[in-house]
């Protein structure tokens, strides 16, 4: 039965931190390398399914016996069985993907419905007009931040109370249903991200030293990396807009916003399976400085407390 909690990224994650740097500069390279490694290590289910969708767009037969979409969907199954045996993903961040997939299926269902977007191709494995594979383009978002979660040791001050962050959550999903029938509220949703995440700080250690930022501009540039994932997306004809039927174009800048609020929706949901914590005391921040070998700060107890809620 699958319980590990460790990845066998891990052990690589520590032979790196534990590389000793002799200068400045060079503790400074390897810190931006090792966070690209780390990112691209987080990224890795979406950045397979992203490939997948774009080498089919170049080269999958016309008459094919086995439609497109299908040959994502069996994909993305091998995929997430190949990570899970291999020890390549936690089977918590898998049961994160799996949420992920049933809650954007339910939104696909219901935007299909209305005409918001289209599938073009035919398929065996859907429900309605939706192909189920499309569940897995929300999931590896889910994935994503549940990865960088973990592997950066993310931790954060003024973190709102959960109470806030689960009815923000629920208006912000209940609101890409309701604003087609009632007035939208998406300027009120985005100002209630602005109260309650505004305060808050995200602390994370892409390798010794623990670096800071403001949560609201984390949030914003992950909302802006998946707008450009849903533009190669169209860009494959995985899925189009309306106005994109007479052949493809950039899509609108506007849905950037649906794509952080979604995002904030991911963000929430994955501080349930990851509670968000407080930085340790003891970890030091600023400047990096030359270290000679030592065990990676990573080996040491993680005992820091939960972030206490804040309103």
């Amino acid at each position: 039965m699958l319980t590990y909690t460790k990845t066998r990224f891990h052990s690589v994650r520590i032979r790196l931190e534990n590389h000793a740097p002799s200068t400045r500069l060079n503790a400074l390279l390897w810190e931006f390398f090792l966070f690209g490694f780390k990112q691209a290590w987080a990224c890795l289910f979406g950045g397979i399914i992203l490939s997948l969708v774009l080498l089919t767009k170049w080269f999958w037969p016309a008459h094919a016996w086995l439609a497109r979409y299908d040959f994502l969907f069996l994909a993305a199954l091998a995929i997430q069985a190949f990570l899970l045996i291999f020890r390549m993903e936690t089977v918590r961040e898998a049961r994160v993907i799996l949420v992920f997939h049933v809650v954007g299926t339910l939104m696909e269902l219901f935007k299909t419905n209305i005409g918001s977007w289209t599938y073009p191709e035919s398929s065996l494995f859907h429900i309605g007009h939706v192909p189920l594979f499309s569940g897995f383009m929300y999931a590896a978002v889910g994935s994503y931040l549940a990865r960088t979660t973990r592997i950066v040791d993310m931790r954060y001050t003024r973190y709102p109370n959960k109470k806030v962050t689960a009815l923000l959550t629920i208006l912000i999903y209940a609101n890409f249903f309701t604003h087609h029938f009632i007035p939208d509220i998406r300027i009120f949703l985005f100002v209630f991200v602005a109260v309650a995440f505004g305060p808050t700080w995200v602390h994370f250690r892409p390798y010794r030293t623990v670096r800071r930022m403001p949560l609201l501009a984390g949030f914003g540039l992950v909302a802006l990396f998946i707008w450009g994932a849903e533009n190669i997306g169209t860009f494959a004809a995985v899925w189009i807009y309306p106005n994109q039927r007479n052949g493809w174009q950039l899509v609108n800048f506007g849905k950037y916003g649906a794509w952080f609020l979604l995002m904030i929706i991911s963000f929430i949901l994955v501080s349930f399976v990851h509670p968000p914590r407080l930085p340790s005391a003891d970890e030091p921040e600023s400047s990096l400085q030359p270290e000679t070998a030592q065990p990676s700060p990573h080996h040491r107890a993680k005992t820091g407390p939960e972030c206490n809620p804040v309103a």
